[in-house]
């Protein structure tokens, strides 16, 4: 599926993952919710992209988030950009509205 690219993934998908995917996913990986006309989400994009930099081997999953759309609910999303850290498909920690590569690095922290 083109949303579990390894890597940073640019372009958010509207073909979500289910949530039985992201729970059967071994190893990291960060979960992104957002939408592409969001500014916040905008704004947060290339600190994202920074970081995603050195850290290739993470699967990388870009939600398009909103109105139903259930994978987002299901993660309990009430803002974006959401990044949700997962490790074999459970979620080890998250962000809310980041800006900046040290509060993406700070999530990642001894995780990764």
């Amino acid at each position: 599926m083109q949303a579990m690219q390894i890597g940073f993934n640019p372009e958010y998908t509207e073909e979500s993952p289910s949530l039985d995917e992201i729970n059967s996913l071994k190893g990291m990986a960060i979960l992104e919710f957002g939408a592409p006309w969001c500014g916040h989400c905008q704004a947060s994009c290339n600190a994202l992209e920074e970081v995603m930099k050195s850290h290739f081997e993470l699967i990388h999953i870009k939600v398009f988030d909103g109105k139903g759309k259930r994978l987002g609910r299901q993660f309990g999303v009430k803002l974006w950009p959401t990044l949700i850290l997962l490790r074999d498909g459970q979620e080890v920690a998250r962000i809310v509205r980041f800006t900046s590569v040290d509060e993406i690095h700070e999530l990642l922290g001894s995780n990764v």
